[in-house]
């Protein structure tokens, strides 16, 4: 079935990732965290935007990666870095628009990364 933008789902290492620009990215980071450049990559971690109530669903973005890098001296930040594998189409979805700004508005100890391929 062809995909809404054209993307090949993918399984790499037992992960299914929504493209293969994703999946390249992951071995990327793999290697990253095999030389030790980052640590604790987390794939798909997910993360609540709006709570569910009795009146409606809760709300909740899905990143494509986490993880810490270690920074240079005198970086003040967290570590933590957020990542999305994007192409040029699904970077202005609306959808993913709106939860990228609630994700960074109320995570900004939070580094958030968009990754164009």
């Amino acid at each position: 079935m062809r995909q809404k933008y054209g993307n090949t789902k993918v399984v790499y290492d037992g992960h299914r990732f929504d493209s293969k620009a994703e999946a390249a990215r992951y071995q990327e980071l793999k290697l990253l965290q095999a030389a030790g450049k980052i640590s604790g990559l987390q794939i798909h971690p997910k993360f609540q935007l709006v709570p569910k109530s009795k009146t409606r669903r809760a709300v909740t973005y899905t990143a494509d990666f986490m993880y810490y890098e270690y920074p240079e001296e005198g970086y003040t930040g967290t570590g933590v870095i957020v990542e999305d594998v994007k192409s040029v189409a699904t970077a202005k979805n609306k959808a993913y628009i709106v939860k990228r700004n609630l994700f960074e508005y109320q995570n900004q100890d939070i580094q958030f990364r968009e990754v164009i391929l």
